[in-house]
């Protein structure tokens, strides 16, 4: 069995209009939300074997937060595609370059995040799924589990989301711990 985390990446900053936009960076809240949904993966057991993660800097700094979790036999791959992208492209990144991760985490942008989630539900709670559906915050996190042990020819609906983790969840919660919505 394999397991998918999608992970939008944490809130930007746009105070500088003159930024290109794969250089904005996280924003204060940003990095107050990356820290925690680092340790709510990290609380959680689900770390990733190996992280697909667009070039952008906000993606990188929401990376950063994760990385004190992370061991290092855990892989980091940045991959063009996942910026400026759609959930096609994502499929794609995840077939051809999830290799032998039972775990892979993909750090990336909306709309594709939220597309990608959508595209491989199969199944899952129907409140989560409707949740998914009706938003994707910033530094939200979707896990999926597939009956597969590999990546490649991973297909559409052929998953199931068993997390939906969001950010303004975790504030709410004292203990820091996620639950499912």
């Amino acid at each position: 069995m394999t397991q998918l985390l999608l992970l939008r990446h944490a809130k930007s900053e746009w105070d500088n209009p003159g930024l290109r936009d794969i250089d904005r960076p996280l924003a204060p809240r940003g990095q107050r939300a990356a820290a925690d949904i680092a340790r709510a993966i990290s609380d959680s057991g689900l770390l990733p074997d190996r992280v697909l993660c667009s070039p952008a800097t906000r993606t990188r700094e929401t990376l950063a937060a994760l990385r004190p979790y992370l061991g290092k036999e855990n892989e980091v791959i940045f991959v063009d595609g996942l910026y400026e992208s759609s959930p096609r492209d994502y499929l794609r990144a995840i077939t051809q370059l999830g290799g032998d991760a039972d775990t892979l985490m993909v750090i990336g942008h909306n709309p594709a995040t939220q597309g990608t989630a959508m595209a491989l539900a199969g199944a899952g709670e129907p409140a989560i799924l409707a949740d998914i559906a009706a938003k994707y915050p910033t530094g939200g996190l979707t896990v999926i589990a597939f009956d597969r042990d590999d990546w490649m020819g991973m297909t559409e609906r052929s998953g199931r989301v068993t997390r939906f983790i969001k950010p303004r969840d975790l504030e709410a919660e004292p203990s820091g711990k996620d639950h499912q919505d």
